[in-house]
């Protein structure tokens, strides 16, 4: 088993909100509004993270934006190396993507593949217009040519280091702590 030591605390409570209100604003600037904009989180913490976003870009817009809920089990590249028997939840898009311009939400952009992964989900369900990429953290070390749109903070990351995003609504806590496996 893998034993992770607790480095420093990146984003508290208020850095995570802070993050999300910039987010929000960049969303609606870089798409001149909210008109045909649709959020969609990647499971697990995807999913809270882009109803945040949805709360925060109503209090600007005055418009309610729908939020759906993709879980993207089934499309990982590495799911034939997996050594359990992934638990597959049910995508929730419960509106019409076709040519609609959708922000992908998710908490920590690391090699690219859970993009990679979510788009091609997406792009099974539909063919939006466009799909912008928001994430909470973007670590670096890239695998795929992916990168976000919007991003809340920047951390460049070791590969023996974990960026855990913990969120009050899946964790009971809130904040983003730099992890190191122990040796």
């Amino acid at each position: 088993m893998v034993k992770l030591v607790d480095k420093t605390v990146l984003m508290d409570a208020q850095g995570i909100n802070r993050a999300l209100i910039r987010i929000a604003h960049e969303i609606i600037e870089k798409n001149k509004g909210s008109r045909d904009l649709t959020l969609v989180g990647i499971r697990t913490r995807g999913v809270p993270l882009a109803k945040r976003l949805a709360v925060e870009i109503e209090k600007i817009e005055g418009a309610r934006l729908p939020v759906g809920l993709l879980d993207i089990t089934l499309y990982r590249d590495d799911l034939s190396t997996l050594g359990y028997q992934p638990i597959v939840h049910e995508t929730q898009i419960p509106f019409d993507i076709n040519d609609k311009k959708i922000v992908l939400v998710d908490d920590v952009l690391y090699t690219g593949r859970t993009v990679r992964a979510a788009l091609g989900a997406l792009t099974d369900i539909g063919r939006p217009r466009v799909i912008q990429l928001a994430v909470l953290v973007d670590r670096g070390h890239r695998e795929l040519p992916i990168r976000a749109d919007f991003v809340g903070k920047n951390v460049p990351t070791s590969r023996k280091e974990i960026v855990a995003v913990q969120l009050s609504d899946t964790d009971g806590a809130e904040q983003v702590v730099l992890q190191e496996i122990a040796e």
